[in-house]
């Protein structure tokens, strides 16, 4: 699924690295950096994209939350620390570290406080935060300790230039929704009709019409929307994307399960039906692919537990009722051998 942020994650990836690769010859044009900006629930699929595409390009990608941010000093972990990792990631060449990607998560929760909620200990979360991230995520040279050290006065400390990293910002902005909803004026009180149309309308489907100035009112101060000139937005999964999550990728939950029970020599075969009542219970869920193992480990449970002591099972078969009654999954057993010869 998400084929429109793949596409958007695509081009804006490959503007960056055109970017890179053609600044010789741009003396009269500055393209300006595509850091990006990825909204969407979680658990769709925001750090495995960025994840994937770091390793198809060949270049080193660290992650960071946030919430671990403090406006300066070493409060709970740095932007610097990122930078920091990168270079490890990198294997210490500065060269390669500077060409990589940085995925900020959870990029929300550094949303400037309003008014009505003051907060009683000084903002070193919100907006100070996102001043001190402008610099870095624009371009700037930062000064980091080689491998194991720490900063201090009298250390050799290992300059990187960050105006060729790829910022990469992701949320769930819970709540976006509603800033986009009342902005576009279509709750309009008093016409059934129309608010059917709203419950209607995925919170997918509203992110997609998401404007700069509804970010600007959820939090975020223009000068840090302004470094994240790419928005995408991500929908939720639906039920077919999940059943293929579960089915097709190299790590695929149904792979695993099958390859644990190939272990015990035993065939593990789920219906088509049990695939959609998981798929069905991880949409109940609102937690995306992350509820599929969580679902399928509940179901698979006492099955595993049995499955190494009991004899001659050749097939474990599971249906919805296991699924979603929680009954026993049917097994089927090959003839004993001694049996098989009196016969």
């Amino acid at each position: 699924g998400q084929e429109r942020a793949k596409k958007i994650l695509s081009v804006a990836v490959y503007n960056h690295y055109k970017r890179i690769e053609s600044r010789a010859e741009m003396e009269d044009v500055e393209i300006q950096k595509s850091n990006i900006l990825l909204i969407g629930p979680t658990g769709v699929g925001k750090t495995y994209i960025v994840k994937l595409i770091a390793k198809h390009i060949g270049v080193p990608f660290v992650k960071g939350d946030a919430t671990k941010f403090s406006e300066t000093g070493y409060v709970g972990g740095d932007v610097e620390d990122l930078v920091r990792d990168l270079v490890y990631e990198a294997d210490e060449d500065i060269e390669l570290a500077e060409n990589g990607i940085i995925y900020v998560d959870e990029i929300d929760k550094i949303a400037r406080k309003s008014n009505d909620n003051p907060s009683i200990t000084r903002d070193v979360s919100g907006e100070g935060v996102q001043q001190a991230m402008l610099k870095i995520l624009e371009g700037t040279v930062a000064s980091i300790p080689p491998k194991g050290g720490r900063k201090h006065p009298q250390q050799e400390l290992v300059r990187i230039n960050t105006s060729n990293i790829l910022f990469i910002c992701g949320g769930t902005f819970n709540g976006l929704e509603k800033i986009i909803l009342r902005r576009s004026g279509s709750k309009m009180m008093g016409f059934g009709a129309k608010i059917v149309k709203e419950k209607e309308r995925s919170i997918g489907e509203t992110l997609k019409m998401v404007q700069p100035e509804d970010l600007i009112k959820f939090g975020l101060i223009p000068e840090f929307l302004g470094r994240l000139p790419v928005i995408a937005t991500l929908g939720e999964l639906n039920e077919d994307a999940l059943i293929r999550i579960l089915k097709e990728p190299k790590n695929a939950l149904l792979k695993q399960f099958k390859m644990l029970f190939e272990m015990e020599g035993v065939n593990l075969r789920l219906t088509d039906s049990a695939l959609s009542a998981i798929a069905k219970e991880a949409t109940k869920r609102k937690s995306g692919a992350r509820g599929l193992r969580a679902i399928m480990e509940g179901c698979m449970l006492d099955i595993m537990y049995e499955i190494p002591s009991a004899e001659n099972v050749k097939e474990c078969v599971i249906g919805e009722d296991t699924v979603i009654n929680k009954e026993d999954p049917i097994l089927l057993f090959e003839q004993p051998k001694q049996q098989a010869q009196h016969s």
